[in-house]
C-alpha cells in the first residue's frame, strides 16, 4: 500500500492505496466521487476527465499515487453550490443527451477555456477531440463551450 494525499474538491484526504489503482477509481470508491464516471478504461472517450492542478487529465490513465500532492476538481466540485456556468451553458444549449460524456466535455472544455479564453469553434473542436460523445452530434456543445467562453468563463 502507498500513502497518499490528494485535495479533490477543495477537501484534504490522505489514504492508503494499491500502487496499481486508477485516479477514477479512487475518486469514486474512496473519496465519494461518483460523478467521474468509468467510461472506456482505455482513455479512449474522455468520459472520467477531472482537472489536475488545474489541467485536464484522463483519471482512468492516471494512477492514483501519481496524484499525490495534487488537487483534483471534479465535475462536483465545479458547482460549489449552484451550477458553474459551463454547467449552465451545457443546459441552456442542450448539450447532452444522455449525459454519460458531460462530465468529461465540461471538464475539458474548462482546461481549454483557461489555456485560451475565446476559442474558435475550431479550436473548440480540437480542444475536446480526446472526448466522445455518441448522441449529440457534437453541434450543441461547441455552442455551450462558445457561449461559455462569451460570457468569460475561464477558470
Amino acid at each position: 500500500m502507498a500513502e497518499i494525499t490528494v485535495t479533490v474538491d477543495g477537501v484534504n484526504y490522505e489514504d492508503h492505496v494499491e500502487p496499481r489503482m486508477l485516479l477514477v477509481h479512487y475518486l469514486r470508491e474512496i473519496v465519494g466521487k461518483t460523478g467521474t464516471p468509468i467510461g472506456c478504461d482505455t482513455s479512449n472517450c474522455g468520459a472520467c476527465t477531472v482537472l489536475m492542478d488545474g489541467q485536464s487529465v484522463k483519471s482512468c490513465a492516471v494512477l492514483a499515487v501519481q496524484a499525490d500532492g495534487t488537487q483534483i476538481t471534479t465535475i462536483e466540485g465545479m458547482a460549489n453550490g449552484a451550477l458553474h456556468p459551463l454547467q449552465r451553458a451545457f443546459h441552456e444549449e442542450h448539450a447532452l443527451q444522455c449525459g454519460y460524456c458531460t462530465p468529461g466535455m465540461i471538464m475539458a472544455a474548462s482546461d481549454l477555456l483557461r489555456e485560451n479564453p475565446h476559442p474558435t469553434d475550431t479550436e473548440i473542436r480540437e480542444g475536446l477531440e480526446g472526448n466522445l460523445c455518441r448522441c449529440t452530434g457534437y453541434e450543441n456543445i461547441v455552442r455551450a463551450v462558445r457561449r461559455a467562453a462569451q460570457a468569460g468563463v475561464s477558470e
